[in-house]
């Protein structure tokens, strides 16, 4: 960092609130690679560029430029604190049906993996579920598998459970294809989504976390074999973000349409979901029946 500083300009280092002398500073920097790496990043950035935070347990700094110190704030300057749920959540991995009793009551975000996206051809591979508490669990189906899922099954089909998807559509025709039960009541962030937010025509999954969430999700592994013998790390952290963010999405989506009086447009185009998806299985996928054609 010394190498690069002297061409750039000053920062100063704050620690809750308080800005330290030069020599702390320095020595609280050298006590992390990672506060080391960021002082690194905003020291080679043009004076007026945004500030860099840094979290480091158990100090937690905020680095600025000093073109910026007019503008910092007289009191303790906030520093954005993570997720409070993200030291305890983690991702379970099962075969073939869910535990009994891992989920709490309430809505569920669902998600699925399959082989292709022709439902009738492409196997459902796995089918990813949460409560919204932290913790995500994928479940995984082999090639010889007959879908017999009790516990799954049992809360899929519970109709005093909601059921949040992402493109619905898709996955409802997968879960009753392949489960033979009906995912209802089900709830959709993409149609929610094209209700809504019709100032954009991006309503992909990793778009809405973006602008509802601030935060990102990685589609690296969108298309993928999710039918092998094993799922590697990339692929189980990719299944569980796809239903990580539904619950808090759907409460954003819902402000959004009530503000805009939707919310009863948007309930009827979900209660309708389940049989949308039925015509899928049926044939009717790629033809509008409700065209004059």
């Amino acid at each position: 960092c010394p190498a690069r500083a002297s061409s750039a300009p000053m920062c100063r280092l704050v620690e809750h609130g308080r800005v330290l002398p030069l020599s702390m500073a320095c020595a609280k920097m050298t006590e992390s690679a990672v506060v080391a790496a960021v002082c690194c990043s905003i020291a080679i950035r043009a004076p007026g560029a945004s500030s860099l935070v840094a979290h480091d347990e158990p100090h937690r700094f905020l680095l600025i430029p000093s073109s910026k110190a007019d503008y910092a704030p007289s009191g303790p300057l906030p520093v954005p604190s993570p997720n409070p749920k993200a030291a305890d959540m983690a991702v379970h991995f099962h075969e073939e049906d869910l535990p009994e009793g891992v989920l709490a009551d309430g809505p569920v975000a669902v998600d699925t993996e399959t082989m292709g996206l022709v439902t009738t051809r492409d196997r459902l591979c796995l089918v990813q579920i949460s409560d919204g508490n932290g913790d995500e669990h994928l479940v995984r189906f082999a090639p010889d598998s007959e879908y017999d899922a009790p516990n799954l099954q049992a809360v899929l089909a519970d109709p005093d459970r909601l059921k949040l998807f992402h493109f619905a559509r898709f996955d409802l025709a997968a879960i009753e294809y392949y489960l033979g039960v009906t995912a209802a009541p089900c709830y959709c962030t993409k149609i929610a989504s094209k209700l809504v937010r019709t100032y954009t025509d991006r309503h992909g999954l990793k778009n809405l976390v973006e602008e509802l969430l601030g935060e990102n999700i990685s589609k690296a592994q969108q298309s993928s074999d999710w039918g092998g013998p094993e799922l590697n790390q990339a692929q189980r952290d990719y299944a569980a973000s796809d239903v990580r963010f539904l619950h808090r999405m759907r409460e954003e989506l819902n402000r959004r349409l009530e503000r805009e009086g939707r919310m009863e447009l948007a309930q009827s185009c979900f209660d309708f979901l389940p049989t949308r998806a039925h015509l899928d299985i049926l044939g009717w996928a790629d033809h509008d029946i409700f065209s004059h054609a």
